[in-house]
């Protein structure tokens, strides 16, 4: 299993965290996601077909921005 950490900017509730979370779990391949809103941090363990672009480009398209 790998994993990809990214810091976030736009998390600022639990909708938010919500919102991203089942995004991401609609890929293919992801595990684990842990999303901790106080630090804007998103941690998301995969496997492939998963990649860390994909994960990223979920992120973006479900409204937050990469730092």
């Amino acid at each position: 299993m790998q994993t990809v950490h990214c810091n976030v900017s736009g998390l600022v509730n639990s909708e938010s965290k919500t919102k991203l979370r089942n995004a991401l779990d609609e890929i293919k391949g992801v595990q684990e996601v842990a999303i901790d809103i106080a630090r804007g941090t998103v941690e998301v363990e995969y496997n492939p077909p998963a990649d860390p672009q994909q994960i990223k480009n979920c992120i973006e398209h479900t409204g937050y921005q990469i730092q």
